[in-house]
Protein backbone atom coordinates (compact mmCIF):
# COMPACT_ATOMS: atom_id res chain seq x y z
CA UNK A 1 0.00 0.00 0.00
CA UNK A 2 1.27 3.44 -0.90
CA UNK A 3 0.30 6.94 0.09
CA UNK A 4 -0.10 9.72 -2.45
CA UNK A 5 1.14 13.23 -1.68
CA UNK A 6 2.82 11.94 1.46
CA UNK A 7 3.39 15.41 2.93
CA UNK A 8 -0.38 15.91 3.33
CA UNK A 9 -2.97 14.04 5.37
CA UNK A 10 -6.36 13.62 3.75
CA UNK A 11 -9.63 12.23 5.10
CA UNK A 12 -8.49 12.49 8.71
CA UNK A 13 -8.49 15.83 10.53
CA UNK A 14 -5.18 14.71 12.09
CA UNK A 15 -6.13 15.58 15.66
CA UNK A 16 -7.57 13.59 18.55
CA UNK A 17 -8.06 15.39 21.84
CA UNK A 18 -7.89 13.81 25.28
CA UNK A 19 -9.58 15.46 28.23
CA UNK A 20 -9.59 14.61 31.92
CA UNK A 21 -12.97 15.80 33.16
CA UNK A 22 -11.71 15.63 36.76
CA UNK A 23 -9.49 18.66 36.28
CA UNK A 24 -10.04 19.94 32.73
CA UNK A 25 -6.55 19.02 31.57
CA UNK A 26 -6.34 18.54 27.80
CA UNK A 27 -3.72 17.10 25.49
CA UNK A 28 -3.38 15.99 21.89
CA UNK A 29 -3.19 12.24 21.25
CA UNK A 30 -0.47 11.65 18.69
CA UNK A 31 -1.48 9.42 15.77
CA UNK A 32 1.16 8.58 13.18
CA UNK A 33 0.79 7.33 9.62
CA UNK A 34 1.42 3.74 10.67
CA UNK A 35 -1.50 3.74 13.11
CA UNK A 36 -3.82 5.32 10.56
CA UNK A 37 -2.88 2.74 7.95
CA UNK A 38 -3.18 -0.20 10.32
CA UNK A 39 -6.39 0.82 12.15
CA UNK A 40 -8.07 3.54 9.99
CA UNK A 41 -10.32 5.25 12.57
CA UNK A 42 -13.62 4.62 14.35
CA UNK A 43 -13.75 1.17 15.89
CA UNK A 44 -10.26 0.10 14.83
CA UNK A 45 -8.31 3.12 15.98
CA UNK A 46 -10.52 3.38 19.06
CA UNK A 47 -9.73 -0.19 20.09
CA UNK A 48 -6.01 0.44 19.55
CA UNK A 49 -6.05 3.63 21.62
CA UNK A 50 -8.15 2.05 24.35
CA UNK A 51 -6.01 -1.06 24.72
CA UNK A 52 -2.89 1.09 24.88
CA UNK A 53 -4.41 3.27 27.62
CA UNK A 54 -6.41 0.82 29.73
CA UNK A 55 -5.57 -2.60 31.15
CA UNK A 56 -7.88 -5.59 30.86
CA UNK A 57 -8.67 -5.50 34.60
CA UNK A 58 -9.93 -1.92 34.70
CA UNK A 59 -13.32 -1.25 36.27
CA UNK A 60 -15.61 0.24 33.59
CA UNK A 61 -16.88 2.74 36.18
CA UNK A 62 -13.41 3.72 37.38
CA UNK A 63 -12.34 7.31 36.87
CA UNK A 64 -9.26 5.91 35.12
CA UNK A 65 -11.38 4.18 32.51
CA UNK A 66 -11.49 5.87 29.10
CA UNK A 67 -14.46 6.33 26.82
CA UNK A 68 -13.56 7.25 23.25
CA UNK A 69 -15.70 8.91 20.58
CA UNK A 70 -14.24 8.58 17.08
CA UNK A 71 -15.13 9.32 13.50
CA UNK A 72 -13.33 7.76 10.53
CA UNK A 73 -11.51 8.83 7.37
CA UNK A 74 -14.71 8.59 5.29
CA UNK A 75 -16.96 10.38 7.79
CA UNK A 76 -18.73 13.34 6.19
CA UNK A 77 -17.72 12.43 2.63
CA UNK A 78 -19.31 9.14 1.54
CA UNK A 79 -23.01 8.13 1.59
CA UNK A 80 -24.12 7.06 5.10
CA UNK A 81 -21.07 8.80 6.61
CA UNK A 82 -22.66 10.65 9.51
CA UNK A 83 -21.79 7.87 11.89
CA UNK A 84 -19.44 7.65 14.87
CA UNK A 85 -18.19 4.90 17.20
CA UNK A 86 -17.95 4.86 20.99
CA UNK A 87 -15.30 2.56 22.49
CA UNK A 88 -14.76 1.49 26.09
CA UNK A 89 -14.95 -1.54 28.32
CA UNK A 90 -18.55 -2.61 28.72
CA UNK A 91 -19.99 -2.56 32.25
CA UNK A 92 -22.60 -5.04 31.02
CA UNK A 93 -20.24 -7.69 29.64
CA UNK A 94 -16.70 -6.88 30.77
CA UNK A 95 -15.55 -7.20 27.15
CA UNK A 96 -14.03 -4.48 25.07
CA UNK A 97 -16.96 -2.84 23.35
CA UNK A 98 -17.79 -0.41 20.62
CA UNK A 99 -21.23 1.03 19.93
CA UNK A 100 -22.16 2.71 16.65
CA UNK A 101 -24.70 5.38 15.87
CA UNK A 102 -25.94 7.25 12.81
CA UNK A 103 -27.68 10.59 12.45
CA UNK A 104 -25.52 13.68 11.85
CA UNK A 105 -23.43 13.83 15.03
CA UNK A 106 -20.38 12.10 13.53
CA UNK A 107 -20.19 14.53 10.63
CA UNK A 108 -20.59 17.59 12.87
CA UNK A 109 -18.01 16.30 15.35
CA UNK A 110 -15.46 15.83 12.59
CA UNK A 111 -16.10 19.32 11.25
CA UNK A 112 -14.88 20.74 14.56
CA UNK A 113 -11.41 19.84 13.29
CA UNK A 114 -10.86 16.68 15.31
CA UNK A 115 -11.22 13.00 14.50
CA UNK A 116 -12.46 12.30 17.99
CA UNK A 117 -12.13 12.68 21.71
CA UNK A 118 -10.78 10.54 24.55
CA UNK A 119 -12.44 11.15 27.91
CA UNK A 120 -11.05 10.06 31.30
CA UNK A 121 -11.67 11.09 34.89
CA UNK A 122 -14.86 11.94 36.72
CA UNK A 123 -16.34 15.39 37.12
CA UNK A 124 -17.35 16.54 40.59
CA UNK A 125 -20.75 17.63 39.32
CA UNK A 126 -22.76 17.10 36.11
CA UNK A 127 -21.09 18.56 33.03
CA UNK A 128 -21.34 18.62 29.28
CA UNK A 129 -18.57 19.13 26.76
CA UNK A 130 -18.85 21.85 24.16
CA UNK A 131 -16.65 21.10 21.15
CA UNK A 132 -16.22 23.92 18.67
CA UNK A 133 -13.50 24.39 16.04
CA UNK A 134 -10.33 22.90 17.62
CA UNK A 135 -11.59 23.63 21.13
CA UNK A 136 -13.23 21.78 24.03
CA UNK A 137 -14.89 23.50 26.96
CA UNK A 138 -16.35 21.94 30.11
CA UNK A 139 -19.79 23.36 30.92
CA UNK A 140 -22.07 22.98 33.92
CA UNK A 141 -24.90 20.49 33.26
CA UNK A 142 -26.57 20.64 36.67
CA UNK A 143 -29.76 22.00 35.12
CA UNK A 144 -29.76 19.17 32.57
CA UNK A 145 -29.25 16.29 35.00
CA UNK A 146 -32.49 14.36 35.31
CA UNK A 147 -33.80 15.45 31.91
CA UNK A 148 -34.50 12.89 29.23
CA UNK A 149 -32.51 12.84 26.00
CA UNK A 150 -35.07 14.82 24.02
CA UNK A 151 -35.30 17.53 26.65
CA UNK A 152 -31.51 17.65 26.86
CA UNK A 153 -31.10 17.96 23.11
CA UNK A 154 -33.75 20.68 22.88
CA UNK A 155 -32.21 22.70 25.71
CA UNK A 156 -28.74 22.53 24.19
CA UNK A 157 -29.76 23.24 20.60
CA UNK A 158 -31.76 26.23 21.84
CA UNK A 159 -28.46 27.52 23.22
CA UNK A 160 -26.33 26.34 20.26
CA UNK A 161 -28.73 26.32 17.28
CA UNK A 162 -26.45 24.65 14.72
CA UNK A 163 -25.05 22.03 17.07
CA UNK A 164 -25.52 18.27 17.15
CA UNK A 165 -25.90 16.67 20.57
CA UNK A 166 -25.10 13.23 21.99
CA UNK A 167 -26.40 12.69 25.50
CA UNK A 168 -27.52 10.22 28.11
CA UNK A 169 -30.91 10.01 29.77
CA UNK A 170 -31.91 8.98 33.28
CA UNK A 171 -30.82 5.38 32.54
CA UNK A 172 -27.25 6.49 31.94
CA UNK A 173 -27.30 8.80 34.95
CA UNK A 174 -28.41 5.85 37.09
CA UNK A 175 -25.75 3.63 35.47
CA UNK A 176 -28.17 1.04 34.18
CA UNK A 177 -25.78 -1.52 32.71
CA UNK A 178 -27.37 -1.37 29.25
CA UNK A 179 -28.00 2.35 28.96
CA UNK A 180 -27.48 4.02 25.59
CA UNK A 181 -26.00 7.24 24.27
CA UNK A 182 -28.59 9.04 22.13
CA UNK A 183 -27.73 11.61 19.48
CA UNK A 184 -29.96 13.79 17.31
CA UNK A 185 -32.80 12.70 19.61
CA UNK A 186 -33.51 9.19 18.34
CA UNK A 187 -30.24 7.74 17.06
CA UNK A 188 -28.55 5.37 19.48
CA UNK A 189 -25.11 4.07 20.33
CA UNK A 190 -26.98 1.48 22.29
CA UNK A 191 -25.20 -1.76 22.95
CA UNK A 192 -22.95 -2.59 25.87
CA UNK A 193 -23.83 0.21 28.28
CA UNK A 194 -21.75 3.09 26.94
CA UNK A 195 -24.34 5.45 28.42
CA UNK A 196 -23.57 4.07 31.87
CA UNK A 197 -19.87 4.80 31.37
CA UNK A 198 -20.75 8.40 30.54
CA UNK A 199 -22.98 8.54 33.60
CA UNK A 200 -20.18 7.26 35.82
CA UNK A 201 -18.16 10.32 34.76
CA UNK A 202 -21.05 12.74 35.45
CA UNK A 203 -20.93 13.52 31.73
CA UNK A 204 -24.44 14.37 30.53
CA UNK A 205 -23.78 15.35 26.93
CA UNK A 206 -21.35 16.24 24.19
CA UNK A 207 -22.25 19.21 22.02
CA UNK A 208 -20.51 19.46 18.64
CA UNK A 209 -20.51 22.65 16.59
CA UNK A 210 -18.05 22.63 13.70
CA UNK A 211 -17.44 24.56 10.49
CA UNK A 212 -14.23 23.08 9.07
CA UNK A 213 -13.79 21.41 5.70
CA UNK A 214 -12.54 17.84 5.45
CA UNK A 215 -9.44 17.46 3.24
CA UNK A 216 -9.75 15.05 0.28
CA UNK A 217 -6.85 13.57 -1.69
CA UNK A 218 -8.68 13.42 -5.03
CA UNK A 219 -11.72 15.77 -5.15
CA UNK A 220 -12.51 15.07 -8.81
CA UNK A 221 -12.16 11.35 -8.24
CA UNK A 222 -14.54 11.64 -5.30
CA UNK A 223 -17.20 13.24 -7.49
CA UNK A 224 -16.97 10.36 -9.94
CA UNK A 225 -16.97 7.82 -7.13
CA UNK A 226 -20.11 9.29 -5.58
CA UNK A 227 -21.94 8.78 -8.88
CA UNK A 228 -20.80 5.15 -8.92
CA UNK A 229 -21.81 4.58 -5.31
CA UNK A 230 -25.24 6.06 -5.96
CA UNK A 231 -25.79 3.56 -8.77
CA UNK A 232 -24.64 0.63 -6.63
CA UNK A 233 -26.93 1.61 -3.78
CA UNK A 234 -29.89 2.20 -6.08
CA UNK A 235 -29.67 -1.06 -8.02
CA UNK A 236 -29.28 -3.31 -4.97
CA UNK A 237 -32.71 -4.64 -3.95
CA UNK A 238 -32.01 -4.23 -0.22
CA UNK A 239 -30.48 -0.73 -0.19
CA UNK A 240 -32.34 0.57 -3.22
CA UNK A 241 -35.82 -0.66 -2.48
CA UNK A 242 -36.68 -2.77 0.58
CA UNK A 243 -35.15 -0.59 3.29
CA UNK A 244 -36.48 2.59 1.75
CA UNK A 245 -40.02 1.31 1.35
CA UNK A 246 -40.48 -0.61 4.60
CA UNK A 247 -37.52 0.20 6.83
CA UNK A 248 -35.62 -2.46 8.76
CA UNK A 249 -38.89 -4.10 9.85
CA UNK A 250 -39.17 -5.42 6.30
CA UNK A 251 -37.48 -8.44 7.93
CA UNK A 252 -40.35 -9.35 10.28
CA UNK A 253 -42.37 -11.51 7.90
CA UNK A 254 -39.23 -12.84 6.21
CA UNK A 255 -37.65 -14.14 9.42
CA UNK A 256 -40.97 -15.47 10.69
CA UNK A 257 -41.48 -17.38 7.42
CA UNK A 258 -38.09 -19.01 7.98
CA UNK A 259 -39.25 -20.24 11.39
CA UNK A 260 -36.62 -18.31 13.33
CA UNK A 261 -38.41 -15.26 14.73
CA UNK A 262 -37.67 -15.64 18.46
CA UNK A 263 -40.92 -15.80 20.38
CA UNK A 264 -41.49 -15.79 24.14
CA UNK A 265 -37.80 -15.72 25.07
CA UNK A 266 -36.67 -17.92 22.18
CA UNK A 267 -38.94 -20.78 23.20
CA UNK A 268 -40.48 -20.79 19.72
CA UNK A 269 -39.45 -19.60 16.26
CA UNK A 270 -42.84 -18.57 14.88
CA UNK A 271 -44.98 -15.64 16.04
CA UNK A 272 -48.60 -16.01 15.02
CA UNK A 273 -49.17 -12.30 14.51
CA UNK A 274 -45.91 -11.30 12.82
CA UNK A 275 -47.92 -9.55 10.11
CA UNK A 276 -49.47 -7.29 12.74
CA UNK A 277 -46.06 -5.94 13.81
CA UNK A 278 -44.38 -5.99 10.41
CA UNK A 279 -42.82 -3.23 8.33
CA UNK A 280 -45.87 -3.39 6.10
CA UNK A 281 -48.18 -2.76 9.06
CA UNK A 282 -45.99 0.07 10.38
CA UNK A 283 -46.16 1.72 6.96
CA UNK A 284 -49.92 1.28 6.87
CA UNK A 285 -50.87 2.59 10.30
CA UNK A 286 -47.96 4.58 11.83
CA UNK A 287 -45.67 6.01 9.16
CA UNK A 288 -45.51 9.79 8.86
CA UNK A 289 -42.45 10.01 6.62
CA UNK A 290 -39.19 8.28 5.82
CA UNK A 291 -36.06 9.66 7.44
CA UNK A 292 -32.34 9.37 6.80
CA UNK A 293 -29.00 9.87 8.47
CA UNK A 294 -26.51 12.39 7.09
CA UNK A 295 -25.73 11.99 3.38
CA UNK A 296 -27.75 8.74 3.11
CA UNK A 297 -29.86 7.83 0.08
CA UNK A 298 -31.15 4.62 1.68
CA UNK A 299 -33.46 6.42 4.14
CA UNK A 300 -34.35 3.36 6.21
CA UNK A 301 -35.54 5.45 9.16
CA UNK A 302 -39.22 5.88 9.99
CA UNK A 303 -40.85 8.92 11.53
CA UNK A 304 -44.00 7.52 13.10
CA UNK A 305 -46.97 8.59 15.17
CA UNK A 306 -49.36 6.82 17.50
CA UNK A 307 -52.50 8.32 18.97
CA UNK A 308 -50.50 9.58 21.94
CA UNK A 309 -46.94 10.26 20.77
CA UNK A 310 -44.61 10.59 17.82
CA UNK A 311 -40.97 9.84 17.22
CA UNK A 312 -38.44 7.79 15.28
CA UNK A 313 -38.75 4.06 14.76
CA UNK A 314 -39.31 1.43 15.80
CA UNK A 315 -36.58 -0.55 14.04
CA UNK A 316 -36.88 -4.29 13.41
CA UNK A 317 -34.94 -5.29 16.52
CA UNK A 318 -37.03 -3.00 18.73
CA UNK A 319 -40.37 -4.17 17.30
CA UNK A 320 -39.29 -7.75 17.89
CA UNK A 321 -37.88 -7.10 21.39
CA UNK A 322 -41.15 -5.62 22.64
CA UNK A 323 -43.30 -7.74 20.33
CA UNK A 324 -42.70 -11.40 19.49
CA UNK A 325 -40.09 -11.80 22.22
CA UNK A 326 -42.76 -10.91 24.80
CA UNK A 327 -45.72 -12.44 22.96
CA UNK A 328 -47.13 -8.92 22.39
CA UNK A 329 -48.94 -7.92 19.18
CA UNK A 330 -50.06 -4.41 20.16
CA UNK A 331 -48.08 -2.28 17.68
CA UNK A 332 -48.98 0.98 19.43
CA UNK A 333 -47.67 -0.20 22.80
CA UNK A 334 -44.54 -1.61 21.15
CA UNK A 335 -43.87 1.67 19.37
CA UNK A 336 -44.43 3.77 22.47
CA UNK A 337 -42.06 1.53 24.46
CA UNK A 338 -39.48 2.21 21.76
CA UNK A 339 -40.06 5.97 22.00
CA UNK A 340 -39.64 5.77 25.77
CA UNK A 341 -36.35 3.84 25.50
CA UNK A 342 -35.04 6.59 23.21
CA UNK A 343 -36.06 9.29 25.67
CA UNK A 344 -34.70 7.52 28.74
CA UNK A 345 -31.62 6.17 26.98
CA UNK A 346 -31.97 2.37 26.97
CA UNK A 347 -30.86 -0.38 24.58
CA UNK A 348 -34.13 -1.80 23.25
CA UNK A 349 -32.68 -5.24 22.47
CA UNK A 350 -31.47 -5.84 26.02
CA UNK A 351 -34.54 -4.18 27.56
CA UNK A 352 -36.99 -6.44 25.73
CA UNK A 353 -34.82 -9.52 26.22
CA UNK A 354 -34.50 -8.94 29.94
CA UNK A 355 -38.25 -8.53 30.33
CA UNK A 356 -38.68 -11.72 28.29
CA UNK A 357 -36.25 -13.56 30.56
CA UNK A 358 -38.22 -12.37 33.59
CA UNK A 359 -41.47 -13.54 32.00
CA UNK A 360 -40.07 -17.03 31.46
CA UNK A 361 -38.63 -17.07 34.96
CA UNK A 362 -42.14 -16.27 36.24
CA UNK A 363 -43.67 -18.90 33.94
CA UNK A 364 -41.25 -21.48 35.38
CA UNK A 365 -42.06 -20.45 38.96
CA UNK A 366 -38.66 -18.89 39.62
CA UNK A 367 -39.53 -15.16 39.74
CA UNK A 368 -41.64 -13.55 42.48
CA UNK A 369 -43.12 -10.76 40.36
CA UNK A 370 -46.07 -11.53 38.08
CA UNK A 371 -45.09 -10.90 34.44
CA UNK A 372 -47.13 -12.65 31.77
CA UNK A 373 -46.67 -13.15 28.04
CA UNK A 374 -48.70 -10.79 25.89
CA UNK A 375 -49.32 -8.18 28.59
CA UNK A 376 -48.75 -4.95 26.65
CA UNK A 377 -50.16 -2.73 29.39
CA UNK A 378 -47.11 -3.15 31.58
CA UNK A 379 -44.48 -2.16 29.00
CA UNK A 380 -44.29 1.58 29.64
CA UNK A 381 -44.10 1.20 33.42
CA UNK A 382 -41.42 -1.50 33.16
CA UNK A 383 -39.26 0.64 30.88
CA UNK A 384 -39.53 3.60 33.24
CA UNK A 385 -38.83 1.44 36.29
CA UNK A 386 -35.68 0.08 34.64
CA UNK A 387 -34.35 3.54 33.79
CA UNK A 388 -34.92 4.80 37.33
CA UNK A 389 -34.00 1.49 39.03
CA UNK A 390 -37.18 1.48 41.06
CA UNK A 391 -39.21 -1.49 42.23
CA UNK A 392 -38.94 -4.45 39.90
CA UNK A 393 -36.94 -2.23 37.56
CA UNK A 394 -33.94 -2.38 39.87
CA UNK A 395 -33.71 -6.12 39.22
CA UNK A 396 -34.44 -5.84 35.50
CA UNK A 397 -31.71 -3.18 35.24
CA UNK A 398 -29.21 -5.98 35.88
CA UNK A 399 -29.78 -7.44 32.40
CA UNK A 400 -30.88 -10.99 31.69
CA UNK A 401 -27.64 -12.77 32.62
CA UNK A 402 -27.39 -11.37 36.13
CA UNK A 403 -31.16 -11.61 36.64
CA UNK A 404 -31.35 -15.29 35.65
CA UNK A 405 -28.30 -16.12 37.76
CA UNK A 406 -29.86 -14.38 40.76
CA UNK A 407 -32.92 -16.62 40.53
CA UNK A 408 -31.01 -19.82 39.91
CA UNK A 409 -31.91 -20.34 36.25
CA UNK A 410 -28.95 -18.97 34.25
CA UNK A 411 -29.93 -21.03 31.21
CA UNK A 412 -33.02 -18.85 30.69
CA UNK A 413 -30.93 -15.78 29.78
CA UNK A 414 -30.61 -15.59 26.00
CA UNK A 415 -27.18 -13.99 25.89
CA UNK A 416 -23.54 -14.48 24.96
CA UNK A 417 -20.88 -12.97 27.23
CA UNK A 418 -23.67 -11.06 28.96
CA UNK A 419 -25.01 -9.32 25.85
CA UNK A 420 -28.53 -10.33 24.81
CA UNK A 421 -29.15 -11.91 21.42
CA UNK A 422 -31.03 -10.12 18.64
CA UNK A 423 -34.02 -11.19 16.56
CA UNK A 424 -32.73 -14.28 14.76
CA UNK A 425 -33.01 -17.71 16.38
CA UNK A 426 -29.62 -19.34 15.76
CA UNK A 427 -31.12 -22.80 15.35
CA UNK A 428 -32.22 -21.76 11.86
CA UNK A 429 -28.86 -20.25 10.81
CA UNK A 430 -25.69 -22.13 11.66
CA UNK A 431 -23.35 -19.39 10.46
CA UNK A 432 -25.13 -16.71 12.45
CA UNK A 433 -24.97 -19.01 15.48
CA UNK A 434 -21.18 -19.14 15.18
CA UNK A 435 -21.07 -15.38 14.73
CA UNK A 436 -23.04 -14.88 17.96
CA UNK A 437 -20.73 -17.20 19.87
CA UNK A 438 -17.49 -15.61 18.66
CA UNK A 439 -18.57 -11.98 18.77
CA UNK A 440 -16.02 -9.97 20.71
CA UNK A 441 -18.64 -7.73 22.27
CA UNK A 442 -21.10 -10.54 23.11
CA UNK A 443 -24.39 -11.68 21.56
CA UNK A 444 -24.54 -9.51 18.47
CA UNK A 445 -25.58 -9.78 14.82
CA UNK A 446 -23.48 -6.81 13.73
CA UNK A 447 -20.05 -8.39 14.16
CA UNK A 448 -20.91 -10.60 11.16
CA UNK A 449 -24.36 -10.43 9.58
CA UNK A 450 -24.48 -13.98 8.23
CA UNK A 451 -28.24 -13.50 7.80
CA UNK A 452 -27.33 -11.81 4.50
CA UNK A 453 -26.08 -14.96 2.72
CA UNK A 454 -27.99 -17.52 4.80
CA UNK A 455 -31.44 -15.91 4.49
CA UNK A 456 -31.35 -12.98 2.07
CA UNK A 457 -29.08 -14.54 -0.55
CA UNK A 458 -26.63 -11.63 -0.51
CA UNK A 459 -24.14 -11.74 -2.13
CA UNK A 460 -25.01 -15.41 -2.72
CA UNK A 461 -27.19 -18.12 -1.19
CA UNK A 462 -25.55 -20.53 1.25
CA UNK A 463 -27.17 -23.44 3.06
CA UNK A 464 -28.39 -22.04 6.36
CA UNK A 465 -28.73 -25.48 7.96
CA UNK A 466 -25.20 -26.62 7.17
CA UNK A 467 -22.23 -25.94 9.42
CA UNK A 468 -19.71 -26.77 6.68
CA UNK A 469 -17.45 -23.88 5.70
CA UNK A 470 -19.16 -21.45 8.06
CA UNK A 471 -15.99 -20.71 10.02
CA UNK A 472 -14.28 -19.09 7.03
CA UNK A 473 -17.41 -17.15 6.07
CA UNK A 474 -17.95 -15.83 9.59
CA UNK A 475 -14.31 -14.75 9.97
CA UNK A 476 -14.40 -13.02 6.57
CA UNK A 477 -17.60 -11.12 7.38
CA UNK A 478 -16.24 -10.16 10.81
CA UNK A 479 -13.13 -8.71 9.17
CA UNK A 480 -15.09 -6.77 6.55
CA UNK A 481 -17.43 -5.43 9.23
CA UNK A 482 -14.47 -4.26 11.32
CA UNK A 483 -13.19 -2.32 8.30
CA UNK A 484 -16.60 -0.70 7.67
CA UNK A 485 -16.89 0.25 11.37
CA UNK A 486 -13.46 1.85 11.19
CA UNK A 487 -14.08 4.00 8.12
CA UNK A 488 -16.94 4.85 9.68
CA UNK A 489 -19.84 3.82 7.40
CA UNK A 490 -23.22 2.13 7.70
CA UNK A 491 -23.23 -1.65 7.51
CA UNK A 492 -26.05 -1.60 4.97
CA UNK A 493 -23.48 -0.63 2.36
CA UNK A 494 -22.15 -4.19 2.62
CA UNK A 495 -25.23 -5.35 0.72
CA UNK A 496 -24.36 -3.16 -2.25
CA UNK A 497 -20.56 -3.04 -2.22
CA UNK A 498 -17.53 -5.32 -2.06
CA UNK A 499 -14.28 -4.94 -0.15
CA UNK A 500 -12.77 -3.57 -3.39
CA UNK A 501 -15.25 -0.69 -3.38
CA UNK A 502 -14.37 0.17 0.21
CA UNK A 503 -10.69 0.17 -0.79
CA UNK A 504 -11.53 2.52 -3.66
CA UNK A 505 -13.30 4.91 -1.28
CA UNK A 506 -10.30 5.00 1.05
CA UNK A 507 -7.88 5.64 -1.81
CA UNK A 508 -9.88 8.52 -3.31
CA UNK A 509 -10.39 10.19 0.07
CA UNK A 510 -7.06 9.53 1.82
CA UNK A 511 -4.64 8.78 -0.99
CA UNK A 512 -3.76 5.45 0.60
CA UNK A 513 -4.04 2.46 -1.70
CA UNK A 514 -4.94 -0.95 -0.29
CA UNK A 515 -5.27 -4.24 -2.08
CA UNK A 516 -8.31 -6.27 -1.05
CA UNK A 517 -6.09 -8.57 1.00
CA UNK A 518 -4.38 -5.65 2.74
CA UNK A 519 -7.69 -4.12 3.71
CA UNK A 520 -9.01 -7.46 4.97
CA UNK A 521 -5.85 -7.73 7.06
CA UNK A 522 -6.80 -4.42 8.71
CA UNK A 523 -10.10 -6.02 9.74
CA UNK A 524 -8.35 -9.17 10.95
CA UNK A 525 -5.90 -7.07 13.00
CA UNK A 526 -8.74 -5.17 14.67
CA UNK A 527 -10.70 -8.33 15.47
CA UNK A 528 -7.63 -10.08 16.86
CA UNK A 529 -6.65 -7.08 19.00
CA UNK A 530 -10.15 -7.07 20.52
CA UNK A 531 -9.81 -10.78 21.18
CA UNK A 532 -6.40 -10.26 22.80
CA UNK A 533 -7.93 -7.76 25.25
CA UNK A 534 -10.79 -10.12 26.07
CA UNK A 535 -8.39 -13.00 26.59
CA UNK A 536 -6.37 -10.89 29.01
CA UNK A 537 -9.66 -10.05 30.76
CA UNK A 538 -10.26 -13.77 31.33
CA UNK A 539 -12.53 -14.74 28.43
CA UNK A 540 -11.85 -18.18 26.94
CA UNK A 541 -13.53 -20.83 24.81
CA UNK A 542 -16.12 -21.39 27.54
CA UNK A 543 -17.41 -17.87 26.84
CA UNK A 544 -17.77 -18.55 23.10
CA UNK A 545 -20.92 -20.43 23.97
CA UNK A 546 -24.62 -20.14 23.27
CA UNK A 547 -27.34 -20.77 25.85
CA UNK A 548 -27.94 -24.53 26.11
CA UNK A 549 -31.43 -24.15 24.66
CA UNK A 550 -29.97 -23.74 21.19
CA UNK A 551 -27.86 -26.89 21.33
CA UNK A 552 -30.33 -29.10 23.18
CA UNK A 553 -33.90 -28.05 22.38
CA UNK A 554 -35.21 -28.43 18.84
CA UNK A 555 -37.70 -25.91 17.48
CA UNK A 556 -41.05 -27.65 17.14
CA UNK A 557 -42.74 -25.62 14.40
CA UNK A 558 -41.93 -23.65 11.29
CA UNK A 559 -39.33 -24.23 8.61
CA UNK A 560 -36.48 -24.38 11.16
CA UNK A 561 -38.15 -27.13 13.23
CA UNK A 562 -36.13 -30.11 14.43
CA UNK A 563 -32.92 -28.05 14.27
CA UNK A 564 -30.23 -27.35 16.86
CA UNK A 565 -26.87 -25.57 16.64
CA UNK A 566 -23.71 -27.67 16.08
CA UNK A 567 -21.23 -25.30 17.67
CA UNK A 568 -18.17 -27.26 18.84
CA UNK A 569 -17.05 -28.39 15.38
CA UNK A 570 -17.49 -24.91 13.97
CA UNK A 571 -15.55 -23.40 16.88
CA UNK A 572 -12.55 -25.65 16.28
CA UNK A 573 -12.53 -24.70 12.59
CA UNK A 574 -13.01 -21.02 13.40
CA UNK A 575 -10.07 -20.90 15.81
CA UNK A 576 -7.89 -22.55 13.19
CA UNK A 577 -8.96 -20.02 10.55
CA UNK A 578 -8.21 -17.18 12.98
CA UNK A 579 -4.82 -18.49 14.09
CA UNK A 580 -5.97 -18.80 17.70
CA UNK A 581 -5.26 -21.72 20.00
CA UNK A 582 -7.81 -24.33 21.12
CA UNK A 583 -9.01 -21.97 23.88
CA UNK A 584 -9.58 -19.12 21.46
CA UNK A 585 -6.47 -17.14 22.46
CA UNK A 586 -4.51 -15.50 19.60
CA UNK A 587 -1.14 -17.21 19.19
CA UNK A 588 2.13 -15.28 19.35
CA UNK A 589 2.70 -16.12 15.70
CA UNK A 590 -0.66 -14.61 14.70
CA UNK A 591 -0.10 -11.44 16.72
CA UNK A 592 3.37 -11.02 15.23
CA UNK A 593 2.07 -11.54 11.70
CA UNK A 594 -0.60 -8.87 12.21
CA UNK A 595 1.77 -6.43 13.89
CA UNK A 596 -0.05 -6.43 17.21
Amino acid sequence: MTKLNSNEIYGWMNKILKIDVSNGKQEIVEINDDLRRKYLGGRGLGVKLYTDMCSADIDPFSSENAIIFLTGPLTGLIPTAGRYQVISRSPQTGTICDASSGGVFGNVLKKTGIDGIVIIGKAEKPIYLLITDDKIEIKDASQLWGKNTHETRDALTDKYPKASVASIGPAGENQVLYSAIMNDKDRAAARGGMGAVMGSKNLKAIVALGTKDIPVADPEGLKLLLTKLSRLIDKNPVTGKSLNLLGTSVLMNVINAHGMLPTENFQRGVFNDAEGISGEKITEVLLQKRSACFHCPIACGRTTKTENKSGEGPEYESVWAFGAQLGINDLTKITEANYLCNELGLDTITTGNTIGCAMELYEKGAFPHELKWGDAKILEKLVEDIAYKRGIGEELALGSKRLAEKYGRPELAMQVKGLELPAYDPRGVQGQALSYATSNRGGCHMRAYVIAPEILGSPMNIDRYSSDGKAEIVALLQDISAVVDSTVLCRFLQFAMSISTFAEMIEVVTGIKYTDDELLEVGKRIYTLERKFNSEAGFTRKDDMLPPRFMEEELIEGSSRNRVVHLDKMLDEYYAVRGWDENGVPTEETKKKLGI
